[in-house]
C-alpha cells in the first residue's frame, strides 16, 4: 500500500468516521507524523505545524497542491475531529494561545505517536487496543485542559457562559460583569459573541420584541445589553476587535436598527487608558467611553448630557 492508503487504514482502525478517512485527512496525518512516502512508521515524529505548514508539507512530500483557501477545510473537517479523537493537540507548545491566534499550531499527542510507531509491527494490535480503551479518559483530560484556559462570564441573570481565551474575550467579560452592573443595572444580555463562536449568546426573541430583526449577527457590536425598565439598548464595542464606535459605525448600526423601538446608547470599551489614547480621534461624538481599569467612570463625548446633570446615563 502507498503511505496514503496506510494512513487511511490507521484512521479507520482508530475509529475515525468515513468523512475523516479521505485523502486530505490521510495527508494531514502524514504531515503531522513527519513522514514521506519512503519513511517507516517507526520513524514517525511529532512536529508542531500550522495549517499552512501542513499544506506546504503535502505539496513538497506528496506533490498534492491544495489551494490556500483549503485551510478552513483542513481545520474544520480534519483537525477538529482528530482533536476530538485525541490524535492531535492544539497549541501543544503554547496551550494559552487565543483561539484566533495566527500562531495556532497542531501536533500529535504522545499517545497517538506511540501507536503510529507500532503500525505494521507485532505490537500494533495491543497498542491500538490500549489507545482505544483509554480513548474516553483522554477526551476527558483534553476537555479539562481546555476549560482551564476558558474565561467564565456570569450574565446579569446569573447564567454562566465560558469564553475562549484571549485579550478580546477578557475585555468582553469585563464589559458584562463590570460595565453592566454599574451603568446598566437590571439589564438583560441580548448578545455576546466569542472569537471561536460568534453566536455564543443571542436572544433572538427579545431582540425581535424591541424591533431588531438582524439576519447577520456580525452587524451587532460585541456586547448588547437591554434595560427593559428604561427601554434602553446599550451597544458596546470592545476596541480589541474592530476598534471603537466611529461615526461610520454609528451610521451602520442606526441603519441596521432602524426598526428598533428602544433608545440607544453607544459605548466604546477599552482595557486601559493607554489603548483609549491611541483611538481617541476616531471615537464618534454623542457616544460613551468605558475603560476597564477605571470601571466606575464613563467618559462622555460631548452632547447635551452635560446640560442635564440630573439625568444619569
Amino acid at each position: 500500500m502507498s503511505k496514503t492508503e496506510e494512513a487511511r487504514d490507521i484512521l479507520e482502525q482508530l475509529g475515525m468516521p468515513p468523512a475523516q478517512r479521505n485523502d486530505i485527512s490521510c495527508l494531514t496525518l502524514l504531515a503531522l507524523a513527519g513522514l514521506s512516502e519512503d519513511d517507516a512508521w517507526s520513524d514517525a515524529s511529532k512536529p508542531s505545524l500550522t495549517i499552512h505548514q501542513i499544506l506546504v508539507y503535502m505539496r513538497e512530500a506528496y506533490a498534492r497542491d491544495y489551494a490556500e483557501n483549503t485551510r478552513e477545510v483542513v481545520r474544520r473537517q480534519v483537525i477538529h475531529q482528530l482533536e476530538q479523537a485525541r490524535v492531535v493537540d492544539r497549541n501543544p507548545d503554547a496551550p494559552d494561545l487565543p483561539t484566533n491566534s495566527p500562531r495556532t499550531h497542531y501536533g500529535l499527542t504522545d499517545e497517538a505517536l506511540s501507536v503510529l510507531r507500532l503500525y505494521q509491527s507485532d505490537g500494533w494490535k495491543s497498542g491500538l487496543l490500549a489507545f482505544r480503551s483509554s480513548h474516553g479518559a483522554l477526551l476527558d483530560l483534553y476537555e479539562r485542559r481546555r476549560r482551564m484556559h476558558e474565561i467564565p462570564v456570569r450574565t446579569p441573570k446569573g447564567k454562566e457562559i465560558r469564553l475562549s481565551p484571549g485579550r478580546h474575550n477578557t475585555l468582553q467579560a469585563q464589559i458584562v460583569m463590570g460595565f453592566g452592573p454599574r451603568f446598566a443595572p437590571g439589564s438583560t444580555l441580548l448578545y455576546l459573541g466569542d472569537t471561536a463562536n460568534k453566536l455564543l449568546h443571542l436572544d433572538r426573541e427579545k431582540l425581535k420584541q424591541i424591533g431588531v430583526s438582524l439576519t447577520e449577527h456580525d452587524k451587532l457590536p460585541d456586547v448588547v445589553l437591554y434595560v427593559e425598565e428604561r427601554n434602553r439598548l446599550f451597544l458596546v464595542e470592545a476596541v480589541t476587535s474592530h476598534g471603537p464606535v466611529t461615526p461610520k459605525r454609528v451610521e451602520e448600526l442606526e441603519v441596521a436598527l432602524r426598526g428598533c423601538v428602544a433608545s440607544r446608547l453607544y459605548v466604546s470599551a477599552f482595557p486601559d487608558f493607554r489603548q483609549f489614547k491611541q483611538h481617541i480621534e476616531k471615537i464618534a461624538w454623542e457616544t460613551e467611553v468605558w475603560i476597564a481599569e477605571i470601571p466606575d467612570h464613563l467618559i462622555h463625548f460631548d452632547g447635551d448630557e452635560f446640560l442635564r446633570p440630573s439625568q444619569r446615563v
